[in-house]
């Protein structure tokens, strides 16, 4: 699975109608309103990379409210237990 995370500057008028057509994409894990720099926050997950374009260029971008978009494709995921236990190779 690849996931990506799209940081998308929206209409202030519009958040909300924004980061639910968003939620309403095929391939749109999750939609997050947060503060700070961008507006909404999405989870992409497909299990291609052809399929990004589709979802983000081909749908994301086009949603009324939508003015600008950062993508950025995660490599690896961590989890607490997961950062934990790397930290603590080798201490054994």
């Amino acid at each position: 699975m690849i996931t990506a995370f799209v940081l998308v500057h929206a209409a202030a008028d519009s958040i909300p109608e924004t980061a639910q057509a968003i939620a309403d994409l095929d391939g749109v894990a999750e939609v997050y309103s947060c503060a700070g720099n961008v507006d909404l926050i999405a989870v992409v997950k497909v299990r291609e990379h052809e399929h990004l374009a589709d979802v983000i260029a081909g749908g994301l971008s086009k949603v009324p409210g939508v003015r600008q978009t950062d993508t950025h494709i995660a490599f690896r995921s961590y989890a607490s237990r997961d950062v934990e236990e790397g930290f603590s190779v080798g201490q054994d």
